[in-house]
Order: structure tokens, then sequence, then C-alpha cells
């Protein structure tokens, strides 16, 4: 018996931080697939990856701000420009996102990944 899609929602918007990291998970490029054995991994602050979808496509850059609450990602060098002429990081979500190469100074996470 599935729940409701209301209380999924409404599940994932009060869900607490530590949860909200699964909901962080990137799709790996091919080679990271075979290498790994894995479909996703939960993204990190420099790692590189490519956007997929969207307006951005096709561009690549090193994370460089996971927000955990608004589940988005912002990328180096991806910016949207506002009516004032400013710029502003453009935030992505995870699903948009292919990760291309992972930040491996984490010690527990490459081990984690080995497993």
């Amino acid at each position: 018996m599935t729940k409701q899609p209301r209380k999924q929602r409404k599940n994932r918007s009060n869900a607490p931080l530590h949860k909200r990291q699964k909901y962080m998970g990137v799709n790996l490029s091919e080679k990271l697939q075979e290498k790994f054995g894995k479909k996703t991994i939960p993204v990190k602050v420099g790692d590189e990856v490519e956007v997929v979808r969207g307006d951005h496509k096709g561009e690549k850059g090193e994370v460089t701000e996971v927000d955990m609450k608004q589940e988005r990602i912002a990328i180096e060098g991806l910016t949207i420009r506002k009516s004032d002429d400013s710029q502003v990081p453009a935030y992505i979500h995870p699903s948009n996102l292919k990760l291309i190469d992972l930040d491996t100074s984490d010690r527990m996470r490459v081990k984690q990944l080995e497993r």
C-alpha cells in the first residue's frame, strides 16, 4: 500500500537534514558507474558535475555549494543575471546533474565507495 502524494511531499519537505543528504544523490558517469558499481552518490563540495537538463545543459563545473534545505546545488561559473544586472549563482536540482569527477580528499567517502 503506497502513501498518498500529499503525505510523500509533506514527509520530504519536513525531513531533517541528515535524511535530506540522501535526496542529494547525483547520477554517476558511465565510467564511474563501472568503477564503483553504483548509479548514484550524494554530491559534495569539490565534485565536478555536468548539467544534463535545463537551460545550462552541457555545462560543466565544480560544486561550490550544496543547499540541503532547498535541495539545490550551486556550480562554479553558472550564474543568472538579475534585472538589476547583478549576477547570482544558478541553483540546480541534483536530478539534472551527472557526476564526472569525485573529490577524493575525504578518505571515509573513498572507503565507503570501495565497499
